[in-house]
């Protein structure tokens, strides 16, 4: 299991050819919590942020991502129709309040835990602001329902969760 900002600007390598081709920008994922790809910003002359399928990830690493190989240009706006990224875009989830479908406040959304080899997002990690997290910690709380990813919240059902 993997946060978001344990990846976060980890450089991208084709495994054949060992060419760095870009670094980690965001993760992609739908409304019931599938990581579809990363967002990678590429090198060179002509920067383009480029999707990279979870299918195309040989491996996670400490220190790099590993692709199998080289992903081919297409266009992403098909691809990308109904697809959430944890902080770019209207419907970013980082910074946001996460609550629950009760109605109680839990924090701001400040990262997220997911299972590379699953494709799946498990957890939220909040904050309560800078002098909160220095005393108590964040909060991490665990959901396998889909988020309602809103303008201005995200909401989650834990209910599930309380029973376990």
């Amino acid at each position: 299991m993997r946060t978001f900002s344990s990846i976060k600007d980890l450089p991208v390598y084709d495994i054949s050819s060992g060419k760095e081709l870009g670094k980690v920008l965001d993760l992609c994922f739908d409304k019931m919590g599938t990581v579809n790809g990363l967002m990678m910003d590429t090198k060179g002359l002509l920067k383009k942020n480029k999707l990279i399928p979870l299918s195309q990830i040989f491996s996670f690493g400490a220190d790099g991502i590993m692709l199998a190989n080289e992903p081919e240009e297409e266009r992403m706006t098909q691809k990308l129709m109904g697809m959430h990224f944890l902080e770019n875009g209207q419907d970013r989830i980082i910074g946001k309040p996460l609550v629950t479908s009760e109605g109680e406040k839990l924090g701001l959304v400040e990262d997220v835990y997911f299972k590379e080899e699953l494709g799946t997002i498990v957890g939220y990690e909040v904050t309560d602001g800078f002098f909160a997290d220095m005393t108590e910690g964040r909060k991490i709380f665990k959901s396998r329902n889909p988020l309602t990813i809103g303008e201005n919240v995200v909401i989650v059902d834990l209910k599930e969760n309380e029973n376990r």
